[in-house]
């Protein structure tokens, strides 16, 4: 495919060179100032290839002045055009110094240095992966490049009072003008993209952190005045994964201090510069007035998922952007396995699988398919997928597996001690944990080579002659864009063995002396098929397989509605208890798109299992609340031809509104059971009975609009954010008389509170109704919501488009019209975020035909407006590519 107009030239990995040239230091002096700062730059450089030009990235930056070794260069001695400064003819070692002036408060595509807020009111900050930097100063800004670095900040004192950059404080003072300055040095090397600063009027809490290597760090989290007071929860939260990164991994911090800053124009979720990492408000400031409990345990993750790239991602850097998913991924997966180990580890499980079904999956399925170490780019920023970052920790995830809990530490432990301080690859991971293990996982490399889903099929024979059961497994990933033929996967399958009452069987194959002493084991395929025989099996056993979900496929098997009952009644790993109850709503959501209606044995079958999980006190209430709540409808859509959104809303709705109307005794009782929901505790017990609480009352006025007064109620009296916007949705969701005037008073309450709102605009893109697309049109006319705010963007445009096929894909186009005209309004401003509300258009070709053709309209209008970005111009040449 030709690169389309607008689109940067394709990148391929099989082109990457060491650089010519090295950094070894770096010192930046800035005068900063919201509409013109200064930064002069001094980089001591070396040459590792005499013949090579000097290269250095330098965009959206007016040159004052350029010198090489304290001579100013004339300018028929260097180019600067096209992003690039080249100054031809020099042999190193030499010293380059370059002053330009930059205007922050211009820069709304919010990558390099911008302005956060109002040119009054605001502070300025820095997002400088993945090639941000470029925009500050002239630089080798590739990751492989890793420099220390000496930075001093010159500012306005009232105007900037705090001031911060990567590394330990090394001075500050007075400048005696109203000015003030501050220096920092980070002694660690480390590439462009984690430079960080930020300068302005902002609040901060600190506390004292002692390390198990007896230093003590500073911890500070920074926040405008009116968000500091909701900073406590980051600051527990911080403190609990950095003891855990000591207990788990033995990685301790290694600065004097580590500073967070919050920030509400912020295109990424956070970003882990070495010791001052930056925060979206969204995912940092919490209290249950202001943040509901998945606020909480986001924020919970996040900030866990940005202090452990100090060593996943910082110390230990990747060598280019194709190896995006080596620090990414490995970070997911210790994010995953931290909130696992304080909170929940089965719902965390299912929420992750729930994502990766929803947007991996299907992703996987359409023309944005790519590997989780693409082999090509066209831009970096469209890289920052669930592929990339969700399929690539579900292959740390399988490592785990099959190394086991010390196996893969004492493989992460030789992975940081031999590449500390350096960038590395793919390569170099697997060949740590491997040797560490002694066992070649080089064949692990066709999992981040490889674009698709392998379809995993399963299948069992039990001989009662011979006493055993023989389970087959069959692997095969379609073609995907640029993939025609695909290899054979090592694929993990976790599986245990039950009886008919529940019981787990004894583990023993053919051929071993005895059974494992866990009644579950790991089976590994790694060829197309393979057939493992089971011994001293008695009866027909129930397989439970892919237990924890223990390899990213789908999984086909001739089950039985009765042996999945079973698994979803009694199985020992709450992750397959949801997963078979899951795949008994897709077998009924298939009958009820096919047939209008699911069969009623089958009905019967998946109620009873819910039922009985509502009636069982014991059972994790968080998992009882997943069991209760039907797959999404673009998760149950996945791998359907032709996909008509409204057929698979309604087919949803039947099996949703039939499990409501069966269980509203027991739906009752339960809800009653748990109590009035709490009010301030964060705890996971409590976020859990919450989480069942509210699902009951989503069924029951589902069931019947005669229990809309329980709805009513709780809003009212709720003392949480969670109850009271829980109530607001199924309100919404009802069409209850009372939802106009619940919005109105829900936003007079928040008002002035911007990541509330973001929920209540949300809220009301989601409802599953065509009309939702007017309502949305007329959002964006609210004095809250801003065009130049990513928060704002995704909370009511992202969501529509993303989460709403409804109304989205309504019949008549109107939904795409909205959204494509929004995408290309959002490219002159914040690329980055119009190319990711255009992903929404991806999947075109898998819906029906008048749909398809509305959709591929919309994007080849889109491609046609002239002055695209290269990320939107990137993302829309994929999408129609052939």
């Amino acid at each position: 495919m030709n690169d389309p107009a607008g689109a940067k030239p394709t990148r391929f990995l099989r082109d990457y060179r060491a650089p010519a040239w090295r950094i070894d230091d770096v010192e930046l002096d800035v005068e900063l100032d919201a509409a013109a700062t200064t930064v002069h730059a001094r980089l001591s450089l070396q040459q590792d290839d005499a013949t090579a030009p000097l290269e250095l990235d330098a965009e959206a930056l007016d040159l004052l002045d350029l010198r090489v070794d304290g001579r100013v260069l004339a300018g028929d001695e260097f180019t600067l055009a096209d992003g690039r400064l080249v100054v031809p003819g020099l042999r190193g070692p030499l010293v380059l110094e370059s002053r330009v002036r930059i205007a922050p408060d211009r820069n709304t595509a919010l990558q390099g240095l911008y302005l956060s807020g109002t040119p009054e009111h605001g502070f300025l900050l820095t997002q400088c992966e993945a090639e941000g930097f470029r925009r500050i100063t002239p630089f080798l800004d590739r990751s492989d490049v890793l420099a220390r670095y000496t930075v001093t900040l010159r500012a306005d004192r009232a105007r900037y009072p705090v001031l911060l950059a990567n590394g330990n404080a090394d001075g500050a003072g007075d400048l005696g003008d109203g000015r003030h300055w501050a220096r920092f040095v980070d002694p660690h090397p480390k590439p462009s993209y984690l430079f960080a600063l930020v300068a302005g009027r902002l609040e901060s809490i600190e506390r004292t952190f002692v390390t198990a290597q007896g230093r003590r760090v500073r911890l500070v989290i920074h926040a405008e005045a009116d968000a500091i007071g909701r900073c406590d929860w980051a600051m527990q939260c911080l403190e609990h994964a950095m003891r855990w990164d000591e207990q788990r991994f033995g990685r301790c911090y290694d600065l004097d201090a580590f500073h967070v800053v919050a920030t509400h124009d912020f295109t990424m979720g956070a970003m882990e510069n070495k010791g001052l990492n930056i925060f979206n408000a969204k995912y940092l400031l919490a209290d249950p007035a202001s943040a509901t409990d998945d606020d909480h345990r986001h924020v919970l993750a996040v900030v866990g998922h940005e202090y452990f790239h100090n060593w996943s991602g910082n110390r230990v850097t990747c060598r280019d952007w194709f190896q995006l998913c080596l620090k990414e991924g490995l970070t997911v997966y210790r994010e995953q396995e931290f909130e696992s180990d304080l909170a929940s580890r089965t719902l965390r499980r299912i929420e992750d699988v729930r994502l990766l079904w929803r947007a991996q999956f299907s992703e996987d399925a359409g023309p944005l398919a790519h590997a989780v170490r693409p082999d090509r780019y066209s831009e970096i920023n469209n890289f920052y997928t669930a592929t990339v970052y969700e399929k690539g920790a579900e292959i740390v995830r399988m490592l785990g597996v099959v190394l086991g809990r010390d196996g893969f530490r004492r493989g992460l432990d030789l992975y940081f001690a031999r590449h500390d301080g350096t960038a590395a690859t793919i390569e170099d991971f697997l060949a740590a944990l491997g040797d560490a293990n002694d066992v070649d996982l080089s064949p692990w490399l066709a999992w981040y080579e490889q674009a698709g889903t392998p379809e995993l099929r399963a299948s069992g024979r039990h001989d009662a002659r011979r006493r055993c059961y023989e389970l087959t497994l069959e692997q095969r990933t379609a073609p995907t864009p640029g993939q025609a033929h695909k290899r054979a996967l090592p694929i993990p399958v976790a599986v245990a063995l039950f009886d008919r009452s529940g019981r787990a069987l004894p583990l023993r194959l053919d051929g071993e002396d005895a059974a494992v002493a866990a009644n579950e084991r790991v089976l590994l395929l790694g060829s197309d098929s393979a057939t493992f025989r089971f011994v001293d099996v008695d009866e027909a056993p129930t397989p439970s397989l892919l237990r924890g979900f223990s390899a990213p496929v789908r999984l086909v098997q001739d089950t039985s509605p009765q042996a999945l009952a079973a698994l979803a009644r009694h199985d020992n790993d709450g992750f397959n208890r949801w997963f078979a109850s899951d795949a008994l709503v897709r077998r009924l959501f298939a009958q009820a798109l096919a047939h209008g209606e699911p069969e009623a044995t089958l009905f019967s079958t998946w109620t009873g299992c819910v039922g009985s999980a509502l009636d069982d006190t014991g059972v994790d209430p968080a998992l009882a609340a997943e069991m209760l709540t039907v797959a999404d409808a673009t998760s149950l859509a996945d791998g359907l031809d032709d996909v008509d959104p409204e057929g698979v809303h309604q087919a949803r709705a039947r099996v949703e509104t039939g499990l409501a109307c069966a269980l509203v005794a027991p739906l009752l009782r339960r809800r009653l059971a748990l109590g009035d929901g709490g009010d301030l505790a964060v705890e996971p017990l409590a976020q859990a009975r919450r989480r069942l609480r509210n699902a009951c009352l989503a069924a029951l006025c589902r069931a019947d609009v005669a229990h809309a007064p329980l709805a009513r109620a709780q809003y009212e009296q709720a003392r949480n954010l969670t109850d009271r916007l829980a109530a607001l949705g199924v309100l919404l969701s009802m069409r209850d008389a009372g939802a106009s005037a619940a919005l109105a008073d829900f936003a007079a309450r928040h008002a002035g509170d911007a990541l509330v709102l973001d929920k209540w605009f949300s809220l009301q893109a989601t409802e599953a109704d065509p009309r939702a697309c007017e309502r949305v049109a007329a959002l964006l006319a609210h004095p809250a919501f801003r065009w130049s705010n990513p928060n704002n963007v995704y909370a009511l445009l992202g969501a529509f488009a993303l989460r709403n096929p409804r109304a989205f894909h309504r019949a008549d186009g109107d939904g795409y019209r909205l959204v494509a005209d929004a995408i290309l309004r959002l490219d002159a401003l914040t690329p980055q975020v119009a190319a990711r509300l255009a992903t929404a258009f991806g999947a075109w070709r898998r819906y029906e035909p008048i749909r398809r053709a509305l959709m591929h309209r919309e994007l080849e209008r889109m491609l046609g407006r002239e002055h695209l970005s290269p990320d939107l111009a990137d993302i829309l040449g994929r999408s129609l590519a052939v």
